[in-house]
């Protein structure tokens, strides 16, 4: 009876001593509702800050960057360091500032296991920062890597957004993007074509050149340093290949397709033209003579059939 009368009296004295730390919390807390109340405000309004900071900030950028990636980039930057600036005076309000050092002593190690769980994602962050700095790619431009060719549509800090010429969207880890080889059409405003045909045996080829070179030079125009390309490749099993090079203004896929096109229509028209004849394939069969009787049976005799 009597250690019975002592576990009571001990679990008497627990919920005691726990009540009192309660009603200590609780005064702990009403006593701070002013200093939350003041910590909440500064929250808002250094979000308000943050807001407002960004969008004059990207108006400033947007007169003297060109590259949309950049400025998202560096106003969400801005954005995240000033509320992290209000994050920290709003715990200073609330009088919590061994917390905040023991919070501060705690994120290295909270960022190494964060950095070995999700060593993808902030592989493709920091390629997205890369991408978003690097000269050679911004919004608009058309590229073309190794499975895939489009404008560039928006780069985050995951992912790189391709717009297909279909109006479909190719959506690729920055990682993997920055790590291949891509081709920019849009980085110079001129480039060349290459126009390739064939032209049959015992054709005055001088005259075939100088009919191209005169068609291509009217219509597209060369500029100091260009010059229209000529040259004769192989005698094919049919005809007499040769190519064309020039100059044009194009900086994305459509534009190329376009040159060639109408450069293949001015080829077509001047051999109509002078009778320059572009040959095709022709296949002989040498049929033996038995054959050719046997041939000729069947096509005499329909009852056989």
């Amino acid at each position: 009876m009597k250690q019975y009368l002592i576990l009571l009296q001990e679990e008497a004295n627990m919920w005691t001593k726990l009540l009192l730390k309660l009603e200590g919390w609780w005064d702990a807390i009403i006593l701070r509702l002013p200093n939350l109340a003041v910590a909440i405000l500064v929250m808002v309004i250094f979000y308000f800050i943050a807001r407002a900071v960004s969008s004059v900030m990207r108006k400033i950028f947007r007169k003297y960057y060109t590259n949309q990636s950049v400025r998202r980039i560096i106003t969400k930057v801005i954005f995240a360091i000033i509320l992290f600036i209000g994050f920290f005076i709003a715990l200073g309000v609330m009088d919590l500032d061994k917390a905040l050092t023991s919070l501060l002593a705690g994120a290295g190690v909270v960022a190494l296991a964060i950095g070995l769980a999700l060593q993808g994602t902030l592989s493709n962050t920091f390629s997205g920062i890369m991408l978003s700095f690097l000269p050679k790619i911004k919004i608009g431009d058309y590229i073309e890597t190794d499975s895939h060719g489009g404008f560039v549509h928006e780069i985050s800090l995951r992912n790189l957004v391709l717009r297909r010429p279909d109006n479909h969207f190719v959506i690729m880890p920055n990682s993997k993007f920055i790590e291949e080889p891509f081709v920019n059409f849009s980085l110079a405003p001129r480039s060349r074509i290459t126009v390739k045909c064939g032209i049959a045996y015992g054709t005055n080829l001088r005259k075939v050149e100088e009919l191209v070179r005169q068609a291509i030079g009217d219509h597209f125009e060369q500029r100091p340093g260009e010059r229209i390309e000529f040259y004769y490749l192989e005698f094919a099993d049919s005809s007499i290949n040769f190519m064309t090079r020039f100059w044009t203004d194009f900086i994305k896929k459509s534009q190329m397709y376009q040159a060639q096109h109408e450069a293949i229509l001015l080829i077509n028209d001047i051999f109509a033209e002078n009778d320059i004849n572009i040959p095709f394939p022709i296949r002989t069969l040498d049929v033996s003579d038995r054959m050719e009787r046997l041939f000729d049976n069947k096509s005499g005799d329909p009852q056989k059939d």
